[in-house]
């Protein structure tokens, strides 16, 4: 295959670029690195099967003529990390949504195969753990920022769906769980990288609210296998798949387990949400999947534990 990876410069797309050319397939990235970093990538330069391209999903003109040379999109360029979505949000609200409005009008031309990379965020503030595909959203009100994420990866979710539905282009859902490994950046508030970055340096390791707040946390090789089965398989067109890991650990344990792995004598501190992103910022007290659906479809398994990845990302970072 040729395939084009949006957003293919930052974490979860370089790995997803390595996957694909180790097996064979051709890859073309474009990344604006507003997020994303040419480091995840340098080392695929060399390869005559690799090219990238350094501008916007919103060049029209460009988008089309990459979506014209490839058989499948991956869609994963979007606003990331809860600390740039504070900060930025009309940013993140244009770039989530335009962007997926002109990968898909473009997708659409010759019906291309568009996988639509979404979030947990979507499940909101719902209690109803592990969240499941099919069971209601529950933002928060409009005047917390928090939720504006949510919201924008929704629309993109419904846009796509409404492609499919109403002119028959081939689209897959994939809501990623809190997706971790080398490569990612803690620059945006994402929480291992954080932790461990702080452990190896000695400086307080700082927990966002009381630490009672639970994630499960996927590996970043177990989600590209979970992408490259679903492109494989015709009866995943259409469908909205949770790809993520069950194992589920408080940020406390994340933190003391973070402190223990590094040999770390840094003092465990906990800053109240409102002093950490802003006043009223609300959270999710669990973030869990249900991974029936994309298990029964397609085998999908997790095949790497929260020790593992810890151990890794402490490798890497200290590399």
């Amino acid at each position: 295959m040729h395939v084009l990876i949006t957003g293919g410069a930052g974490f979860i797309g370089s790995h997803l670029s390595d996957a694909l050319l180790a097996a064979g397939h051709r890859v073309h990235v474009i990344d604006d690195l507003s997020t994303g970093s040419i480091g995840n990538i340098a080392h695929l330069k060399p390869n005559p099967a690799f090219s990238y391209t350094v501008d916007t999903v919103d060049n029209e003109r460009l988008l089309a003529e990459l979506v014209d040379e490839a058989d499948v999109i991956f869609h994963l360029a979007a606003a990331v990390g809860v600390k740039k979505i504070v900060e930025e949000p009309v940013a993140t609200i244009e770039n989530n949504v335009h962007g997926t409005e002109v990968v898909l009008r473009q997708a659409n031309k010759k019906k291309k195969l568009v996988v639509i990379a979404s979030t947990s965020e979507v499940y909101g503030k719902s209690t109803d753990v592990p969240f499941n595909e099919d069971q209601d959203l529950v933002m928060g009100p409009t005047h917390k920022h928090r939720w504006a994420y949510a919201c924008s990866k929704a629309i993109d979710e419904f846009l796509g769906l409404a492609y499919h539905k109403e002119r028959k282009l081939p689209v897959i859902i994939v809501r990623f769980f809190n997706t971790v490994g080398p490569r990612q950046s803690g620059q945006y508030g994402m929480v291992i990288p954080n932790f461990v970055k702080q452990a190896l340096a000695g400086t307080p390791i700082t927990v966002h609210g009381d630490g009672t707040q639970s994630r499960s946390f996927t590996y970043v090789g177990d989600v590209v296998r979970a992408l490259l089965a679903l492109v494989a398989e015709p009866k995943a067109i259409g469908q909205v798949f949770n790809i993520g890991n069950g194992e589920e650990i408080t940020i406390n344990a994340l933190a003391e387990k973070v402190k223990a792995m590094t040999g770390s004598a840094s003092e465990i501190v906990r800053i109240p949400y409102d002093q950490a992103y802003e006043s009223g910022f609300e959270d999710m007290p669990r973030r869990v999947p249900d991974l029936t659906k994309i298990r029964n479809l397609v085998g999908y398994e997790p095949r790497v534990g929260l020790d593992q990845i810890l151990r890794e990302v402490i490798d890497y970072m200290r590399a």
